[in-house]
């Protein structure tokens, strides 16, 4: 074909970002395109670092975490023009951005600008990858998976430090930033006694039942308590003032310590989910790419400006789908730069139920829990 692509790395580096690069970078050549990768994000796509990718030049980038391209959180509004030009003069006719948030906002400020210029009339695909899991059109981004394993043993590992010492309390945070998925699929990994988010708002109140609560288990058998904190879950009920209220409300009774997880979340080499899904998501994007390419192709040239040509490829239930982004800014928080619906928001009583508190069954609407009954497996469904 005489087609060529761009494929860029934006946002936060994500394990799986890695994975899905290769198999789209290998999926692509197969079907005769060129393939160029851009390093830095679209500030490398304005400063025109772009160079071609060949076969060889991805091997072995399954296993590796972070980002090889180089990833940059700026957003394409700065250097529209530069961008332009930096496409035209490689004559590039798809994009493929694999990363974060501003992944997603940054092909829906590209295709706004579709009006004022011609040159973004391309297919652009997004691949969510990051391990905060705030994208919206997708319920699991690349690298979450892998973030809460790292997540989960570093909380196991402090849990066992407190076998020797009896009575001991640890407030962790984690990243994530408003979104408090990582926070709330720990906090159901290591049985954490409570997880604040910012989208369960905490109140004076909260604070004082999860104390009360913890010095009441403290004097019978427990000996250790785990408390999450999302690392922007409240302005001023800081890590660090959650450590002193629960320090001299436990007095005589625990101990509190501070953990700050960190960028230890990035979790290193990405985990088998986060390298079979990336590298799916990669096969994916290339095929539709692929199938707009040839869609849109007159006169010599690629034009397309219809909404479904700019989308965000995500992991619905059990459905791979492809959702255009102006569809999804309905659905976007963008000042906290999170979904405004999270599917994982069913998962929080059970939180609750789990840390013994006396919470009633019937806060768990039972016709949220969907039962998957066996389909047969048909293309036109997508299953």
């Amino acid at each position: 074909s005489n087609f060529s692509l761009a494929i860029l790395n934006v946002g936060a580096p994500a394990p799986g970002m890695n994975a899905a690069v290769r198999s789209a970078v290998r999926i692509a050549l197969a079907h005769g395109h060129k393939v160029y990768a851009v390093q830095d994000g679209y500030q490398g796509l304005a400063n025109g670092t772009v160079y071609e990718m060949e076969w060889h030049k991805v091997a072995g980038w399954t296993g590796q975490g972070g980002s090889l391209l180089g990833t940059k959180r700026t957003l394409p509004n700065k250097n529209m023009e530069k961008i332009v030009e930096t496409i035209a003069k490689y004559n590039i006719s798809a994009l493929l951005v694999i990363g974060g948030f501003e992944a997603y906002e940054g092909v829906l400020q590209l295709f706004e600008a579709r009006s004022h210029y011609d040159e973004l009339c391309i297919p652009m695909c997004v691949i969510p990858a990051t391990i905060s899991n705030n994208v919206p059109g997708t319920d699991f981004s690349l690298g979450a998976d892998t973030a809460v394993n790292a997540a989960m043993e570093s909380c196991d590992k402090i849990k066992q430090s407190a076998t020797g010492t009896k009575r001991r309390v640890f407030v962790v945070e984690t990243m994530g930033g408003y979104c408090g998925y990582l926070a709330t699929s720990t906090g159901i990994a290591v049985g954490a006694d409570a997880a604040y988010i910012y989208e369960e708002p905490i109140n004076i109140h909260d604070l004082k039942t999860n104390v009360e609560h913890l010095a009441e288990k403290m004097k019978k058998d427990i000996q250790r308590g785990l408390v999450l904190r999302n690392e922007k879950c409240h302005e001023n009920y800081t890590t660090d003032f959650i450590h002193r209220l629960y320090s001299s409300e436990g007095k005589g009774i625990f101990d509190c310590r501070v953990n700050v997880l960190g960028h230890l979340q990035q979790g290193g080499a990405p985990s088998p989910f986060d390298r079979n899904f990336g590298t799916k998501l990669g096969v994916r994007a290339i095929q539709w790419i692929s199938e707009r390419l040839t869609e849109n192709y007159r006169q010599g040239r690629v034009f397309a400006n219809s909404p479904d040509t700019a989308c965000v490829l995500g992991l619905n239930r059990k459905v791979i789908s492809f959702m255009p982004v102006t569809e999804l800014k309905a659905v976007t928080d963008f000042e906290h730069r999170m979904p405004k619906v999270q599917w994982w928001f069913n998962l929080r009583p059970m939180l609750k139920m789990l840390a013994k508190y006396q919470t009633s069954f019937c806060e768990y609407v039972p016709g949220e829990i969907e039962h998957v009954t066996r389909r047969s497996i048909s293309i036109d469904s997508g299953f």
